[in-house]
């Protein structure tokens, strides 16, 4: 159906949420609608962030705000949806639009195949009504699901429409872009020449695809290298633990905009523990690129103060190669936590591919690596 007609029939005056792109033609309306604005549309950190923002908004208004994710930010939203808006706590009521990825018969990647398979449960056991949206549904359907969810509503529970691959459609196209001028595939080529036989964790999405191809193309091995598929926001965890207990080994963690964002906190962490083999480099387009381009607020902020102020000991931001190859030599040589940012362009191949071995082939290579 028509993403205007699904807006139409919701009659919600709130959008608040993290991208997704089987939520593509809702994103691409809501920026072209209202772009990024407070009163009508916020792209959140993580979900839970969007679910607690709905929350405000409803204590303002008494409105009910709608908020959109990608199944997989499921997990981010589950504290305040149990704790916060439960119709036994606050009963605020909310209605979650949420991305289907992994549906039960439907190819998709690894990551979200169990997530597909829990993703309706998993609303149900949170005493979320849900709704599935389909090709065939139509604006008709949508108005009376609306009828039936209204006295849930007003009882302060929270609804869902579950939306499958390719039931939203949306005519006008939303041109993403900044002004910078290195791509991300280049940038992770020089960090992987400097990088050499060092350990390399990437962030999930087009960075890990991009490094797989890269190693590819050069006839390098992929053992070096662990490739978050999923669990965005996490790398650097994942990336502090492999430092903390190889000390003598160099880590570099690749990560993104959206992602240092989603669980900023992180960076306190690893701040607070300082491991001396530990590079963090954010590739910062100011965008969700991987589920379609749409803004972080990664262009209204300093990453680097923050991460000086977590306790990284050196940090620093280059927007040219030759000062990227500099500053990265010098990370390579150093002893001391180090945060590159490194601002880039939005966009990529459109023949980028994705990784031809397993999630487990990757974990086991890269284990049998780390042990030698």
């Amino acid at each position: 159906m028509d993403v205007k007609e699904l807006i139409e029939s919701i009659g919600a005056e709130f959008y608040t949420g993290v991208p997704d792109s089987q939520l593509k033609a809702l994103c691409n309306y809501l920026m072209n609608t209202y772009g990024i604005d407070p009163q009508h549309h916020v792209i959140a950190a993580n979900e839970g962030n969007c679910t607690a923002l709905a929350a405000g908004y409803h204590l303002a208004t008494g409105k009910v705000p709608v908020v959109y994710m990608q199944n997989s930010g499921i997990g981010n939203s589950i504290n305040p949806v149990a704790s916060l808006l439960n119709d036994r706590v606050y009963a605020i009521p909310c209605i979650f639009m949420v991305g289907w990825r992994g549906e039960p018969g439907e190819h998709d990647e690894p990551q979200h195949i169990f997530q597909g398979e829990v993703t309706i449960r998993l609303l149900e056991d949170m005493g979320i009504t849900v709704y599935v949206l389909d090709k065939t549904t139509t604006q008709a359907d949508i108005k009376a699901q609306m009828v039936r969810f209204r006295p849930l509503l007003d009882q302060g529970k929270s609804v869902a429409f579950v939306v499958r691959k390719n039931a939203l459609q949306y005519g006008e196209k939303v041109d993403y872009h900044n002004d910078f001028a290195m791509r991300r595939e280049e940038i992770i080529e020089h960090i992987a020449r400097i990088a050499q036989r060092d350990i390399i964790v990437s962030t999930t999405g087009k960075a890990s695809r991009e490094l797989f191809e890269i190693r590819e193309r050069e006839g390098e091995s992929h053992q070096y290298d662990f490739l978050t598929v999923g669990s965005m926001g996490h790398s650097s965890s994942i990336a502090l633990g492999i430092a903390l207990n190889k000390p003598n080994t160099k880590i570099w963690c690749i990560d993104g905009d959206g992602a240092a964002l989603m669980h900023m906190g992180a960076m306190a962490v690893i701040g607070a523990n300082k491991p001396e083999n530990l590079v963090h480099i954010v590739i910062n387009n100011e965008a969700h690129e991987t589920v379609g381009g749409m803004p972080t607020v990664g262009g209204h902020m300093d990453l680097v103060k923050i991460a000086e102020g977590c306790g990284y000991l050196h940090a620093l931001c280059v927007e040219d190669l030759q000062s990227l190859d500099t500053a990265l030599a010098e990370a390579k040589k150093a002893s001391e936590l180090t945060f590159i940012e490194v601002k880039a362009a939005i966009g990529a191949r459109s023949d980028l591919g994705r990784p031809t071995t397993t999630a487990r082939e990757n974990k086991e290579s890269f284990m049998k690596y780390l042990k030698s």
